[in-house]
């Protein structure tokens, strides 16, 4: 923090060269300052001081957290389902993030609020529109698993400028089952749980 208050806005591998550390070796650290506000992050920027200040982390509590002790219940919509029925689950289900499935229950893409907010705007019928031509397919989708380490996630989250992760888990065919999902607000709860010295929440909405 010392560093980013001299120096910012100042990029990871900057920071990474001052204490002379790797920038895969600070990011669980710079994921925790950013997540509880201490640090803001600009894409091709870098980090900047926010100001705040705050009680002492347990940084070593935090460390050791899991996704599968945090992951919340997964929305679902079938690749066939229309645009219009995607919208209405997004509203009645709040939530930010859609997770799309196949015939076999398999992960098949993701719909954010953007790419139904997209579609909207256009002259297309909602209705008949299957929500498989908007939504973002694999390979292009970020996932975690439920033992992953839950700051894993969160670098993701803020490194992929993305508002939430499937927590899925891996059949022998290398296709993904959606068994969770995990959102920047898990992250945000998980942390006051910790400095609020409680114990740890699982399975909440967010």
């Amino acid at each position: 923090m010392e560093i980013v208050k001299e120096e910012g806005p100042i990029t990871g591998e900057q920071i990474g060269e001052h204490l002379s550390l790797t920038r895969a070796t600070l990011r669980p650290d710079l994921a925790i300052l950013t997540m509880v506000g201490f640090l803001g992050a600009r894409p091709r920027v870098g980090y900047y001081y926010t100001g705040k200040t705050g009680a002492e982390i347990p940084l070593q509590e935090i460390k050791e957290l899991k996704v599968k002790e945090y992951q919340s219940i997964p929305v679902v919509v079938g690749e066939a389902d229309s645009v219009y029925d995607a919208i209405s689950a997004m509203f009645l289900e709040d939530v930010g993030t859609l997770f799309v499935v196949d015939q076999s229950s398999q992960l098949a893409g993701v719909l954010s609020r953007k790419d139904l907010l997209r579609a909207s705007i256009g002259k297309q019928d909602l209705e008949t529109m299957p929500v498989s031509i908007i939504m973002t397919r694999m390979p292009n989708i970020t996932v975690c698993r439920k033992e992953d380490f839950l700051l894993e996630a969160a670098s993701l989250l803020i490194e992929r400028q993305i508002d939430a992760l499937p927590v899925v888990s891996e059949k022998d065919n290398h296709q993904y089952e959606v068994v969770g999902r995990v959102t920047k607000t898990t992250m945000t709860k998980a942390l006051v749980h910790l400095v609020n010295s409680e114990r740890p929440l699982g399975g909440n909405r967010s």
